[in-house]
């Protein structure tokens, strides 16, 4: 589902995943019709950015229990 939101409302990934700074700034990007293929492109890395480093936490908590 968020892939989708990353697609097609790349500023609302910022959101949801809690930089809403970067979500502003992506924003504004998209607001340009060329900006928004970039703004896509980077919501779709943070996205995967950031369930990679939830995993690698979850990983690091099961290792100190």
């Amino acid at each position: 589902m968020r892939l989708l939101i990353a697609l097609l409302l790349p500023w609302l990934t910022f959101f949801t995943i809690g930089r809403p700074l970067a979500g502003i700034v992506c924003l504004v990007l998209q607001l340009t019709i060329i900006g928004w293929l970039p703004a896509a492109i980077w919501a779709v890395y943070a996205w995967s950015e950031y369930k990679s480093d939830k995993r690698v936490e979850e990983r690091l908590r099961e290792r100190q229990r």
